[in-house]
């Protein structure tokens, strides 16, 4: 018997009998021999973190454009986090880990430069309209690997993709993560917007931070807790109504106070500017290129190998593409 197989035997033992195991995966679009030592969902975690997409994370907004200072979160370090928070739900609900966590990591790999903001700037020129869900989807199955994809399987791609909205994950394990996700950008983006002056910690409305708790590591614990109690024995993830209503009456005060807010979002119009202009020129200038994306506007047309180009893109290269292709370069005397 394998290590494997040890593994998957111990996932049969011990795992609540709503959890996904390994050994009932659907499987991959491209059938594999199985790995001796780890799991189909230990495999595909490596090859997420081993991808090109998931080290450009730590070079792309969260909410603070390219903030000067070295503690505020980019969408690698709110990555990290949604990863620990499932991580946690889901040993407490003896649920897979190993799945929660590769689509924890996985799940923001299509996000765009400059957070939000590019992404609404690529939905609203791209033909078809973008979402970064679905853009993290088509990254591990068909950009990564020079355009082989990552080649992951079924549970995990699903989760992937219903991280955000509309329906739910077909795992325990997925919806975990769509919570998770959500624990995690509210709370670190209360302390990004506290570190930044946006907010003060009076600001957050008293009825949610009786039900919530006053700190940051109350607010993770009681939402966590909940989550796992509410959920324990249910074929849903959920949480109960009084924490559920607290949460998203903080969703909406994080809105009004930090999401629309021109302190904090004056220059996304600057950065979506910047993109409609990259997107303009390379649709212009299709053999500009990069190679890998040729083979992407020969199958499928030159707006889409242009998303994708752009879609990829961290903060400091789009900045440094733009100028080079609109700002005049100094003349030097050779």
């Amino acid at each position: 018997m394998t290590l494997r197989e040890q593994l998957q035997e111990r996932e049969e033992a011990t795992l609540s009998p709503l959890a996904c195991r390994s050994s009932q995966s659907r499987g991959r679009a491209r059938p594999e021999e199985e790995c001796a030592v780890r799991t189909p969902f230990q495999r595909d975690t490596d090859r997420i973190v081993y991808s090109k997409a998931f080290r450009r994370l730590k070079h792309k907004t969260q909410v603070f454009l390219q903030p000067e200072g070295d503690h505020y979160r980019t969408r690698m370090t709110h990555t990290l986090e949604v990863s620990r928070i499932a991580r946690t739900m889901a040993r407490a609900l003896f649920l897979n880990e190993d799945l929660t966590e590769a689509i924890a990591l996985g799940h923001d790999l299509g996000h765009t430069p400059f957070g939000h903001a590019g992404e609404r700037l690529l939905n609203e020129v791209m033909p078809g309209g973008f979402a970064h869900y679905k853009q993290s989807l088509r990254v591990v199955e068909r950009l990564e690997k020079g355009g082989e994809g990552l080649n992951l399987t079924w549970e995990v791609r699903n989760g992937i993709v219903c991280h955000t909205k509309g329906t739910p994950a077909a795992t325990l394990e997925g919806q975990l993560v769509r919570l998770a996700d959500h624990i995690a950008y509210i709370n670190h983006d209360i302390e990004d917007a506290m570190r930044g002056g946006v907010i003060y910690p009076m600001d957050i409305p008293l009825e949610v931070s009786r039900v919530l708790g006053f700190t940051h590591s109350e607010r993770i614990d009681a939402l966590v807790t909940d989550a796992v109690q509410a959920s324990r024995g249910q074929k849903a993830v959920c949480q109960s109504p009084q924490v559920g209503e607290a949460m998203q009456a903080l969703k909406e005060f994080m809105f009004a106070s930090v999401y629309t807010n021109p302190m904090a979002k004056g220059e996304e119009g600057k950065a979506q500017d910047m993109l409609r202009r990259l997107f303009e020129h390379f649709c212009g200038y299709p053999d500009e290129l990069p190679p890998d994306f040729q083979a992407i506007r020969a199958e499928e047309g030159e707006e889409r190998a242009v998303c994708d180009y752009i879609a990829g893109m961290t903060d400091p290269f789009a900045v440094e593409t733009f100028k080079q292709l609109f700002l005049p370069k100094g003349w030097t005397v050779l």
